[in-house]
């Protein structure tokens, strides 16, 4: 029996039970099924909010000695069935109710109040203080329907480029923010009674549970249309339980091969070249470091794709795989169940690659085999949690010792931020005396040709405000790189080699802008003289 006879036996059923309800109830049935979907609806009789609360249908319209007739069902009630007789009666007019099953009720209701494709409005950022957009935004979210909910956030999270979603639990309801272009944004704050919508839809798409009592991490990924377009975005979830219940963080990777591409990274030329030079050679540590965000990972991956040609095996080891490369062998390490990246890398070095990325270096045993690695013919790639190439430098000693076998393992460590670009319609000003003092210090010591050769005059200083739009609420559109390069020259060698007995950063970092090192700092101001970004951008992130 094909599923359109199943259809069929069981509506038979019910209007069968139907009309032995009708003889108990005392009302004329009516089987509806050869007429329900052509016969002309009646109008004026009824309003839809009637149809949908009372389950009672017009059937035909009286007056002029014809009766006027009704359908009910059994769940209309009796009440309104006595009141729709009474008032008829009193004006001399006759009634007829017919009792229907549930299932021609539904037909019928479907004619007189079809569903129709609901049009939710775009979310938008609120600005400083404006809480009339928050509700906007809240409405629609406490209307969305439950199978549609994520899947409405995460396009206008990826339309907007926002970078998480997070859900916080408060006492009273759920607050909703949005990560663009480095800041979080409050975006909603909905019912308490959605949470269970939300996380029982996040539980089922990322495969977490909803009453686990520790942290969890997941993943999932949705095809996003837009504008005759469509592309692959790669959801990492996590959670944690919290006083109400359990937050979320949802970090968005809009995975586009094509776009983890060095020229696309917005490198200085200097910058650039030194990048080419270190990883054309076939051996050698490279680090990123930098905060969760500073978009070290996308550094890495558009290293991984500048070097991922035929001739070379190149293999990652991640936790987790964040983007998926055509050509790379990547292999993901659970570090939460035990995985380690030093044994995961030991491994990896018995398949003979040209090439290895290690998600991490967060141990001693890591960085022993890491380098190990770069010494015997290997390129490394790994990222590094430190404030600067300086204060990475000094701990990599820390953890792996001096040693004059090391000296020539690590190449370049890349310290980078993101900053917030000014938009087009920025506004120029001249700073006081006291920025105008602080910007001469910063640069104490960089060569007049240095500061021409990136456009820079400190005897003519211009900053610049962010103005704000209605399409560009604060002023910024998109982000750029900050990005401190330390190439490890003989000078900084020495402290490896052990040639310096006082190692530390600032003593590191002297030696490297003696090599003529620019540091976050000072690059962040030579963005913000040259009017990519606002002197508070980088003060803010640098």
């Amino acid at each position: 029996m094909d599923e359109q006879e199943v259809q069929q036996k069981r509506r038979e059923n019910e209007e069968q039970a139907t009309a032995s309800r009708a003889r108990l109830l005392g009302f004329p049935y009516l089987d509806t099924r050869s007429f329900e979907n052509d016969i002309p609806l009646v109008t004026g009789l009824l309003t839809k909010e009637q149809m949908h609360r009372d389950f009672i249908l017009p059937l035909q319209k009286g007056g002029d000695g014809e009766r006027y007739q009704f359908m009910v069902t059994s769940q209309t009630p009796r009440s309104v069935i006595d009141a729709k007789r009474k008032e008829y009666n009193d004006r001399g007019e006759r009634i007829n109710f017919f009792l229907i099953s549930d299932s021609s009720y539904k037909v019928f209701m479907l004619r007189y109040d079809p569903p129709q494709e609901t049009q939710y409005d775009d979310i938008t950022i609120a600005g400083e203080g404006d809480s009339e957009t928050i509700s906007s935004v809240s409405k629609v979210l406490n209307e969305v329907s439950t199978d549609k909910v994520f899947d409405y956030l995460l396009d206008q999270a990826d339309k907007l480029g926002a970078s998480d979603i997070h859900i916080e639990n408060m006492r009273d309801s759920i607050r909703l923010r949005m990560r663009v272009d480095g800041l979080l944004h409050p975006v909603a704050v909905i019912n308490r009674d959605r949470y269970r919508i939300f996380m029982g839809e996040l539980s089922s798409r990322a495969n977490i549970s909803t009453a686990a009592k520790t942290p969890q991490s997941g993943h999932m990924q949705m095809d996003i249309h837009r504008d005759g377009a469509s592309h692959l975005l790669n959801i990492r979830v996590e959670t944690i339980p919290t006083m109400y219940g359990q937050d979320a963080v949802l970090r968005l990777f809009n995975f586009d091969e094509t776009l983890l591409n060095l020229d696309l990274l917005g490198l200085g030329k200097d910058e650039r070249a030194e990048v080419d030079e270190v990883i054309s050679h076939p051996r050698g540590l490279v680090l990123m470091v930098g905060p969760t965000g500073s978009g070290k990972s996308t550094t890495l991956y558009s290293i991984i794709n500048a070097l991922n040609t035929t001739d070379r095996k190149i293999i990652t080891l991640e936790d987790p795989i964040e983007y998926g490369i055509t050509g790379v062998s990547q292999i993901p390490i659970n570090t939460t169940d035990g995985g380690s990246f030093a044994d995961g890398l030991r491994s990896v070095l018995r398949l003979d690659p040209d090439v290895v990325m290690v998600g991490e270096i967060r141990d001693a045993d890591t960085a022993k085999t890491a380098i190990q690695a770069s010494i015997t013919g290997h390129l490394v790639l790994s990222s590094f949690h430190a404030n600067s190439t300086s204060a990475a430098f000094s701990r990599m000693i820390d953890m792996i010792g001096t040693n004059p076998i090391f000296s020539s393992s690590v190449r370049l460590v890349i310290a980078q931020r993101l900053v917030r670009k000014l938009a087009n319609n920025k506004k120029a000003y001249q700073p006081d005396e006291a920025t105008v003092k602080y910007i001469k210090k910063v640069f104490d010591g960089v060569s007049a040709e240095v500061l021409q050769q990136h456009g820079i005059d400190l005897n003519n200083i211009t900053l610049y405000h962010p103005v704000e739009t209605e399409d560009i609420p604060f002023g910024y559109k998109g982000r750029t790189v900050i990005m401190e390069q330390l190439v490890v020259s003989e000078n900084i060698q020495g402290f490896i080699r052990g040639d310096v007995t006082d190692i530390n950063t600032d003593a590191i970092e002297k030696a490297a802008k003696a090599d003529g090192m620019l540091t976050l700092e000072q690059k962040g101001l030579i963005a913000a003289l040259n009017g990519e970004t606002s002197l508070e951008e980088v003060s803010r992130v640098i």
